[in-house]
Parts: structure tokens; C-alpha cells; sequence
């Protein structure tokens, strides 16, 4: 068996949530590990027990436990937007992998419950910390884990919105003059094979891009706009 159809198996066996925790800027990016040998096949917390069991009868590999430095096996959980907090700074729709966060600058965004992973990329990048996770709301899947509270429709779901979202930071890319990309993860615009091992999910993401001027700005007075409120609401 060749490495490439190897890493096609592995990552038709991941859930596609595209979260990181497993190390790497992507599901792709970690299948092709998994298939060199350079990544275990228990890094996936969204696959649970499950995904390890059958990434372990793809590989040949023994199953073992979900490696708890990648997080833990739990219900499937979905973002929120506290629309009374949010500035409309669009950081949130950029970090999102499956564009899932509607939204336009100055104006509330929500998230597409339907289609959210709960990967929890949107959280570091909020500067209000208005964004947080709660249960799906179907009671037979909330306390679900695993591969039990997902599906092959919805992974194959999100593998498909995150093609769609690579497309669209690719085209944003070429049209910036200094060519970086519009992203706050810096591989999450990058071919899988470009991308390799990230930092660990529990440690603060780093900045590998900064705001242009005028998005800082925009920034910088909805931010001091959201302090008025608060302390009006206060007075």
C-alpha cells in the first residue's frame, strides 16, 4: 500500500473538523503524518475512542488510548455569538475553517449551528470574548461523543466547507500586496502537504500576521464604542 492512498483512508476516516488539537494545521495535514509514522493515531479528541479504533484497523497499528496532551473525548458542542457584546471586527470569520460565521465589519455576526464543528478556533482571536460553546441543541445527541455525535454526512460536510475556505483565503491572499495570508493561523491557507506539526492546543496561539492599519483601527473604536456601553449600563 502506497503512503498516499495510505493518508486517503486515514482521512476519510477523520471526522474533518479541521480543529488543530491533533498538532497539525489540518485533517489532511495529520492523515499524511499518521501514514509516515510521524503522528499517532491517537490524536484526534473530536474522533474519540472510535476514530482511534478505526484509524488503528486502517494502519494495522494496536489500538491505545486517546492521548490526553491533544485533549479529551466529549459531547459536540457548537459556537455562539453574544450579539450585546459583539464589535463587528470580522476576526472571527476569518479564523473560522468552515466559514460557517456570517457576519460584515460593524455588524453582528452569528454562527450556521448546522454546520459549526466546535473547533474552537474563534475563541483566541474575539477581543471581547463574546464568542463560547454550548451544547447542540438535539437532547438524543448532546451527551453523545466521539463518532456517536457525529456523522459521515457532516464530516463530509465540512470537508467541503473547509475546500470552499482555503479557495477564498487563497484568492483574499493574491490580492493583498504583501502577499500574506488573511488569516490568523498562518497554514490554514497552505497546501496540506506545506502544512506540518502546530503548536499544542492547550498552549496560547501565537500571532503569525498582523491587522492591517485600518482594520486595527476599526478595532481599536469598536472596542472603546463597547466600553461606553458598559459603563453607561453601569451609570
Amino acid at each position: 500500500m502506497s503512503a498516499p492512498s495510505l493518508a486517503d483512508r486515514i482521512d476519510a476516516a477523520l471526522p474533518q473538523t479541521q480543529c488543530t488539537r491533533c498538532g497539525y494545521a489540518d485533517c489532511r495535514a495529520y492523515a499524511e503524518a499518521v501514514a509516515t509514522g510521524l503522528a499517532g493515531i491517537n490524536q484526534c479528541p473530536p474522533g474519540g475512542a472510535e476514530g482511534v479504533a478505526r484509524l488503528a484497523a486502517i494502519t494495522g497499528r494496536p489500538p491505545v488510548p486517546l492521548n490526553p496532551a491533544h485533549g479529551v473525548e466529549g459531547p459536540r458542542r457548537i459556537a455562539v455569538v453574544d450579539e450585546a457584546w459583539c464589535i463587528g471586527c470580522t476576526l472571527c470569520i476569518d479564523a473560522c475553517p468552515v466559514d460557517v460565521i456570517a457576519g460584515a465589519p460593524k455588524r453582528m455576526h452569528g454562527v450556521l449551528a448546522d454546520g459549526c464543528t466546535g473547533c474552537e478556533l474563534c475563541l483566541p482571536p474575539c477581543p471581547m470574548d463574546c464568542i463560547h460553546l454550548q451544547p447542540i441543541g438535539d437532547p438524543m445527541l448532546a451527551t453523545r461523543t466521539g463518532w456517536n455525535a457525529w456523522s459521515a454526512p457532516l464530516a463530509q460536510q465540512a470537508r467541503q466547507r473547509y475546500a470552499a475556505h482555503r479557495k477564498r483565503l487563497e484568492r483574499r491572499s493574491h490580492n493583498r500586496p504583501d502577499g500574506l495570508p488573511t488569516t490568523g493561523f498562518a497554514t490554514q491557507g497552505l497546501p496540506a502537504k506545506a502544512a506540518g506539526p502546530m503548536q499544542p492546543a492547550d498552549s496560547p496561539p501565537h500571532e503569525t500576521t498582523s491587522a492591517s492599519a485600518p482594520k486595527k483601527d476599526l478595532i481599536a473604536a469598536a472596542l472603546e464604542r463597547a466600553r461606553q456601553r458598559q459603563a453607561q449600563r453601569k451609570a
